[in-house]
């Protein structure tokens, strides 16, 4: 059984790493950051200690792996229809809240499996990151000089025979 450091270490690793491939993408000015990628880290971190939680891999039946998968790809499927690109394709919103959606679906799966000391770290830790990814993003983008800062994009140009109020 993994205890409460060892999951700690685990989803905290994953959650930085998905978070610093995110600010190196919201550095170059791509649709994801921080926050989403962030919690795509710990979402997935969460699921492959959901699997092997106990340290047997026998603990989690066939059934219940195919249940799993199952789960994700729909929630997966689900997640992208929260995403929603602008008229004008210059902006994307939605990536977090697809993100958090598939987060969601983990910790249900982690609950459902009744592996409470997991839920308890990977809610914990996507809290704090929802709540302070954002001033982490600008903090950052003002030491590491991105594209942009993430709160004060341009808006996108109107089109010509665009007469709706920006």
């Amino acid at each position: 059984m993994l205890d409460w450091t060892d999951i700690l270490q685990r989803l905290g690793a994953a959650t930085l790493a998905g978070g610093l491939i995110g600010l190196n993408r919201d550095l170059l000015g791509k649709p994801v950051g921080l926050k989403t990628l962030g919690v795509v880290g710990l979402a997935t971190a969460t699921v492959v200690l959901l699997a092997t939680a106990s340290g047997d891999p026998e603990t989690i039946s066939t059934a219940t792996s195919r249940i799993i998968q199952g789960i994700l790809t729909g929630i997966g499927f689900l997640g992208a229809g929260v995403i929603i690109r602008t008229p004008h394709g210059s902006n994307v919103h939605g990536l977090t809240s697809a993100a958090c959606t598939w987060l969601a679906a983990c910790v249900g799966i982690a609950c459902g499996l009744g592996q409470w000391r997991i839920f308890l770290v990977a809610l914990a830790i996507a809290f704090v990151l929802l709540i302070v990814g954002r001033r982490i993003e600008r903090w950052l983008h003002r030491m590491l000089g991105g594209k942009s800062d993430p709160d004060h994009a341009s808006p996108a140009p109107a089109s010509p025979g665009d007469t709706t109020p920006h």
